[in-house]
C-alpha cells in the first residue's frame, strides 16, 4: 500500500511538472524565437561584412567596431541619445509621482483627472507627433502663440534649429510618457496600507516627512521598475523623431535607434548595423544593471 502510494505520488508530481513545461512552452518558443535567437544572431552578424550582391559575407573580426570608433557620426548620436536620456527619464519619473500623488488625494474630479492625465498613453506615436507638429509650428502654432501673448517673443523654428530640436522631442517623449508611469505609482500608493499614515500623523509627522520617510521607500520596487523601463524608452522610443525631424537638423535629434534604421535599411550595411545594435544592447545591460544595483539595496518589498 505504502509503495503504491509513494509511486502514485511520483506519478502526480511528475504530471504537475509536465503540465507546467507544456504552459511555460509556449511562451518559452515566442522568447527564445523573437528575442534571445535575433540577439545572438546579431552579435554573430557584427563579426562579418555586408553581403552584396555575388559576394557573400565573410569574417572580419572587429573592424565594423572600429568603424564605429572612428565615425564622428555615431559619437553624436550617442551623446544625442545620453542627453535625451538624461533628460527624459528623471522628468517623466518625477511627473508621474506627482500626478499620482495629485489624482490619489482628496480632490473633485479625481476619475476626470486620471483618465486626462492617461489619455496620451493610449495614443499612438505616430498621432502624437502629428499633433506636436502643430504645436512646434513657427508664427501660428499653440507654443509660439503662447511664447508670444505671456513673453513677446517671435516666431521660433522649435524642431528645425539645432539649439531646440532635440529639446523639444524630449518634450514629446515626457508627455507620453508621464502619464504611463502614472498607473504604476497610482496603483503602488493605493496598496499602501493606510494604517501607516495614521501612525505617522499621530506621532505629528508633517507631510513631506511622512512622504519622505514613509511612502517614498514603500514605492521603492515600483520606482525601480518604472526607471528601467524608462531607460529603455530614452533609448527605444524614435517613432516621433522619424516622423518630425528624420533626425535633423544636421544629425541633431539623431539618435541610435535612428542611426541603426538609417545604416539598416538606407544604406544597407547590415553588419555595421548589426555592430550598432550590439552597442546599444550592452549599453542598456549596463545601466539596468546599475540601477539594481544601485537602488535594488534600498528598495525594500513587503
Amino acid at each position: 500500500m505504502a509503495r503504491a502510494a509513494g509511486i502514485g505520488g511520483s506519478f502526480g508530481r511528475e504530471r504537475t511538472t509536465l503540465h507546467a513545461w507544456l504552459m511555460l512552452a509556449p511562451a518559452m518558443i515566442l522568447l527564445v524565437a523573437f528575442t534571445h535567437y535575433p540577439a545572438l544572431a546579431t552579435i554573430w552578424h557584427s563579426f562579418f561584412s555586408t553581403p552584396k550582391g555575388a559576394r557573400p559575407a565573410r569574417f572580419i573580426g572587429a573592424e565594423n567596431y572600429a568603424v564605429l570608433a572612428d565615425d564622428p557620426v555615431f559619437w553624436l548620436v550617442l551623446k544625442n541619445n545620453l542627453i535625451y536620456a538624461l533628460g527624459t527619464v528623471p522628468l517623466s519619473i518625477g511627473i508621474a509621482l506627482s500626478m499620482a500623488l495629485w489624482v490619489n488625494g482628496r480632490i473633485r474630479g479625481k476619475a476626470a483627472m486620471r483618465m486626462a492625465y492617461f489619455v496620451p498613453t493610449v495614443l499612438p506615436m505616430i498621432a502624437v507627433a502629428n499633433l506636436w507638429l502643430f504645436f512646434y509650428t513657427p508664427d501660428y502654432g499653440l507654443i509660439d502663440r503662447m511664447t508670444r501673448l505671456l513673453f513677446g517673443w517671435g516666431p521660433t523654428n522649435w524642431i528645425g534649429s539645432q539649439e531646440t530640436a532635440l529639446g523639444a522631442m524630449m518634450m514629446v517623449a515626457i508627455w507620453k510618457e508621464a502619464g504611463f508611469f502614472m498607473i504604476f505609482y497610482l496603483a503602488a500608493l493605493q496598496a499602501i496600507p493606510p494604517v501607516l499614515h495614521e501612525a505617522a500623523a499621530v506621532e505629528g509627522a508633517s507631510r513631506f516627512y511622512t512622504f519622505r520617510r514613509v511612502t517614498l521607500p514603500l514605492l521603492g520596487p515600483t520606482t525601480l521598475f518604472i526607471a528601467v523601463n524608462a531607460v529603455i524608452n530614452g533609448f527605444r522610443l524614435v517613432d516621433h523623431i522619424i516622423v518630425m525631424t528624420h533626425g535633423g537638423p544636421d544629425n541633431a535629434t539623431a539618435l541610435l535607434l535612428t542611426y541603426i534604421y538609417d545604416v539598416g535599411f538606407r544604406y544597407w550595411d547590415t553588419a555595421l548595423a548589426s555592430a550598432l545594435t550590439v552597442v546599444l544592447l550592452l549599453i542598456l545591460c549596463l545601466l539596468a544593471a546599475a540601477q539594481f544595483l544601485l537602488m535594488g539595496r534600498r528598495t525594500h518589498y513587503r
